[in-house]
């Protein structure tokens, strides 16, 4: 079940076209350590989950995954990069995405999906981010 108050972002953030389809961008300057936004939505057991699939889906690991499909999870928006600029933190059932550096307006909010992530749905299809992960 989705936390009902999601924690609150600072930053102004909007929902554009990125590289990779609609991506999240910050509409002003976001400073490194700085959180952006949580990633929300149902938790689902790990067997749900495989059973629903799909590219929404992140981890928390024992046996728990969050179902961020639902359009009001915004950091569904935020893509794929090799090098990205923000990094996701889990608590518990929780995930925050942090500025893992300084991040200006207009620029697109990152994160690397990971290893699995990229391997199934990202490399057949060829990384559109601009860099090239190394033996993959």
């Amino acid at each position: 079940m989705p936390y009902k108050y999601p924690r609150a972002s600072k930053h102004s953030l909007r929902v554009g076209k990125g590289n990779s389809g609609l991506g999240l961008f910050a509409n002003s300057q976001i400073k490194k350590g700085d959180f952006i936004i949580e990633y929300i939505g149902p938790i689902l057991r790990d067997a749900e989950a495989d059973k629903k699939g799909g590219k929404y889906l992140f981890d928390l690991d024992k046996g728990l995954t969050i179902d961020g499909a639902g359009r009001d999870n915004r950091a569904r928006y935020v893509n794929h990069s090799c090098k990205p600029n923000a990094e996701p933190e889990l608590y518990g059932k929780r995930v925050f995405i942090y500025a893992k550096k300084n991040i200006k307006p207009n620029e697109e909010i990152t994160y690397d999906y990971g290893k699995e992530y990229f391997n199934d749905f990202i490399k057949p299809y060829g990384c559109k981010c601009g860099h090239h992960r190394k033996k993959q």
